[in-house]
């Protein structure tokens, strides 16, 4: 396999510590940014490429088309987180993806109260055997309530989606003017420097930001404890604002030299704007700065 080195804190686990030991995968785990990166960890006996994008919590991007014609070359598939935008700000097969990943827990579902994820392929003989090892070989399959919540969110996932990337967009906008922030991750900004493939890829910028701010692991704990309507919390997607740190939460599995490398630092902290009124989470964000004070 070759996969993005900035994943999801769990699935990087889940790679390292299931697939490579003890189920002997080769994994290599590249910056996907750069596709010439991918196309050189390829080799004739790579049989997957695994992709995030925008990635969980540095929200980079990887060209989705350009890495889905290197796996084609190779003959390889190519598997696409998708979680972070969800179908409905990005299309991963339309790009060339073979397998689209996501979880229902998230943006999918909406509400914070059903667990779940989804694998969404058109290869017939690929979904025969991928749906024997879920149903039958793991048993991974959904409950009839929880597919029902998920299938109820779904119904309001424009409406969601939408709100979310209106507020995300001004709560980064307001992030990067602020004296005590010092780097905002959000590919709706211009400055982010993916912003023109976030434009050719996605059709919005999603509700996902991350930010680092002045100081180390005591001032994120002081501002992640200031805030009063902002829950501290790891998931995402749902109509709520979460807000954690990923060093010692999403990320606390992966060694510290590997989140340093990858740049997620003990000042970072990532934010699911939900979609609550936009002036309210701004004057929440803004007790917790003071607090820093």
């Amino acid at each position: 396999m070759v996969a993005f080195d900035d994943l999801y804190g769990g699935t990087k686990s889940m790679f390292e510590e299931v697939l490579v030991e003890r189920l002997g995968i080769d994994i290599d785990f590249v910056d996907a940014r750069d596709p010439g990166n991918v196309e050189e960890a390829v080799n004739p006996d790579t049989h997957l490429l695994f992709m995030e994008t925008p990635t969980n919590p540095l929200m980079k991007l990887c060209d989705i088309r350009a890495i889905a014609e290197i796996a084609d070359t190779y003959d390889a598939l190519l598997a696409v987180d998708n979680t972070f935008m969800s179908p409905y700000f990005q299309k991963p097969m339309e790009l060339g993806a073979d397998v689209v990943v996501a979880s229902t827990t998230k943006y999918l579902n909406g509400h914070s109260d059903s667990i779940g994820g989804v694998l969404v392929l058109d290869d017939e003989e690929l979904y025969d055997d991928l749906a024997y090892l879920q149903q039958i070989g793991m048993g991974n399959m959904l409950s009839p309530f929880d597919a029902y919540q998920v299938l109820r969110g779904t119904r309001t996932l424009a409406a969601r989606m939408e709100q979310h990337e209106s507020n995300a967009q001004q709560i980064a906008d307001w992030l990067a003017e602020h004296d005590q922030v010092t780097q905002v991750y959000y590919p709706g900004l211009e400055q982010h420097p993916q912003h023109d493939l976030a434009r050719e890829q996605m059709n919005g910028f999603g509700g996902m930001l991350s930010f680092e701010i002045a100081g180390g692991m005591d001032a994120a704990e002081t501002f992640l404890t200031s805030l009063d309507m902002i829950p501290l919390a790891v998931s995402l997607g749902g109509v709520e604002s979460l807000i954690e740190h990923p060093a010692s939460m999403t990320h606390s599995d992966v060694p510290r030299e590997v989140r340093e490398a990858t740049g997620i630092t003990d000042s970072l902290i990532r934010v699911s704007v939900g979609v609550e009124d936009v002036d309210d989470l701004i004057e929440d964000l803004q007790q917790g700065f003071q607090a820093m004070e």
